[in-house]
């Protein structure tokens, strides 16, 4: 049975999403909450698998929250559901570790199984939101690798794991692959070889 709580200032919202989940028998809605602090404090009591949460809502805004929830519980995967398919928002909440992100005119069915992969660990990006972080990745302004990404990239070429790389740089496994799904993005790249082979020749990696 997975866990969740549910995170949005609209209760009839809540209430849908709830509903959608509390007939299903795979999960558990543990909680939910209507802001950021009450998102946290119920986060911090139930440990839940998955965080389901919308990015606009009072106080902490959805990036900082997201990166708030990893803080508090690095294995948290977090799922945002929202009606703001605006890049930036995109971008941050990915950038921040967000595990997916869908809009709101997601089908019930869908969504059940969007969560169900985000448990497991895997990316569910909504076609709109893939299409947005493809024109980031050719874009010559976000072309630059971050300095986690980097570090993340280097640790790749050394032949280091996902889990190795988790454990070094005391993120979540999810956090690397977000890195790399980042990475293959912004080289160009297919796979790790590629992506490494490409940083070599762009000088981005020394020998």
């Amino acid at each position: 049975m997975i866990s969740l709580i549910i995170v949005d200032d609209h209760p009839i919202v809540r209430d849908g999403l709830r509903g959608i989940f509390d007939s299903d028998p795979a999960f558990d809605v543990v909680g939910e909450a209507g802001d950021g602090a009450e998102a946290l404090t119920i986060a911090g009591r139930h440990r839940p698998d998955v965080v389901l949460l919308d990015l606009r809502m009072p106080g902490l805004s959805g990036a900082q929250l997201i990166r708030a929830l990893r803080a508090q519980q690095p294995t948290v995967r977090i799922l945002v559901l929202t009606t703001f398919d605006d890049d930036t928002e995109i971008h941050a909440a990915i950038d921040e570790g967000a595990t997916g992100y869908l809009l709101k005119d997601t089908p019930r069915t869908e969504l059940r199984r969007a969560v169900e992969a985000t448990a497991r660990g895997e990316h569910v990006l909504s076609p709109t939101v893939a299409h947005a972080l493809t024109r980031r990745s050719t874009t010559p302004e976000h072309q630059k690798l971050s300095p986690r990404e980097l570090e993340v990239l280097s640790l790749v070429a050394r032949g280091t794991t996902n889990r190795e790389i988790a454990a070094r740089l005391f993120i979540t496994e999810a956090t690397v692959k977000t890195h790399l799904l980042h990475l293959y993005a912004k080289l160009e790249a297919k796979d790790r070889a590629a992506a490494v082979a490409i940083a070599y020749q762009r000088g981005l990696l020394s020998h």
